[in-house]
């Protein structure tokens, strides 16, 4: 989707008419506008809902603040500096990509969004000359499983496995998982550790060995057992009679938890195609071995102005399982990919060079 302008006319040159003749031409001036920026968003957004139905979307924009710290061991031992807005344009280093040994990079979206919600990333990525593969896991996007069948993580994550199954045997992904998405990127590290070169935890649920994704989620959401009981978001897809099989937030909630800086158009786009998140996958503790999760090459984006994700819930994970690399997003929501795409893609690009 490319940028789209909003050119005005220059005003003309008043040529002695009454006050109130300019006051009226002011206000159908003022209305023109409002009316060419509402056909705008109408526009981006009748575009981009087309664009997932085919799952190749395109677009851009958006830049921002990003810090870093690199090392092994401890986040203490890290060492840690700026980033620069003005990263080099990769088309400026062709030897960019015959250095990469893996071009190849998989997005796996977070609870109740799909592939959709990575088309900014797809495009700057793909601009970038890197492969990048956005996929709808069970019952997600456009996968039409219903939510309330899905009842453990294996389930969810099966798009994931039957990929990187189907790899060839030499080749390697990056792969980049987004809030509970972290938990399938995470249970990909165990099941596939030679398949995967690198794994990038985007603001995620980088759980530890017996940890459920639902519990990095408990400052906001309350415990597990409490959220079961009383919460108005819950579903009952087998009868109020039976445990509860997924939940979805009413939009406000949405809005205020992961869209507090995203554009308008990019809520718009996410509020007609959220779906259902289902329960079974969140609540399931992962078993993770040191022999195969604890090879993975892993580094974690934290989002500074996250509802969803406090950043200091973020900087627990990363304290409570530290990564090979911290990277930091300032002024982004919940979802980066919506409001801070380039600073999004300016990181993962970094990520792919380090050896």
């Amino acid at each position: 989707m490319g940028n789209i302008f909003c050119v005005r006319k220059k005003d003309e040159k008043e040529s002695g008419g009454s006050r109130s003749k300019r006051m009226l031409g002011n206000g159908r001036s003022q209305r023109k506008m409002q009316a060419e920026e509402e056909l705008i968003h109408r526009q981006a957004l009748s575009m981009a809902i087309h664009q997932q139905l085919s799952q190749r979307f395109e677009g851009g924009g958006g830049g921002g603040s990003m810090s870093r710290r690199i090392g092994p061991g401890s986040t203490s031992s890290r060492r840690q500096r700026a980033l620069s807005d003005s990263f080099p344009n990769i088309k400026q280093l062709p030897e960019f990509l015959e250095s990469l040994k893996t071009k190849k990079i998989v997005l796996i979206h977070g609870e109740g969004f799909g592939a959709w919600c990575w088309y900014k990333t797809i495009a700057l990525l793909e601009e970038s000359g890197l492969l990048a593969t956005a996929l709808d896991l069970t019952g997600s996007g456009i996968e039409l499983t219903d939510t309330n069948r899905i009842t453990s993580l294996a389930d969810y994550s099966k798009p994931l496995t039957d990929f990187l199954n189907n790899l060839p045997e030499d080749d390697k992904v990056i792969l980049v998982g987004h809030s509970s998405g972290g938990a399938c990127v995470s249970y990909a590290l165990e099941h596939f550790p030679k398949k995967i070169s690198k794994a990038v935890f985007l603001c995620a649920t980088m759980v530890s060995d017996g940890q459920r994704p639902f519990d990095v989620f408990a400052e906001e959401l309350g415990s597990a057992e409490l959220f079961m009981k009383e919460s108005k978001f819950l579903i009952y897809g087998n009868g109020k009679d039976n445990p509860p099989t997924g939940f979805m937030f009413a939009k406000q909630q949405s809005k205020g938890l992961y869209f507090n800086q995203s554009p308008a158009k990019d809520v718009a786009l996410a509020m007609v195609s959220m779906r259902p998140i289902p329960l079974g996958p969140i609540m399931e503790k992962l078993s993770l071995t040191p022999e195969k999760y604890g090879t993975g090459r892993r580094f974690f984006i934290q989002t500074l102005d996250d509802n969803a994700l406090s950043p200091d819930v973020q900087e627990k994970l990363v304290r409570e399982n530290p990564p090979e690399g911290v990277f930091k997003i300032k002024g982004s929501d919940h979802c980066p990919f919506f409001s801070k795409p380039q600073s999004l893609h300016k990181i993962l690009l970094e990520i792919a060079q380090i050896p």
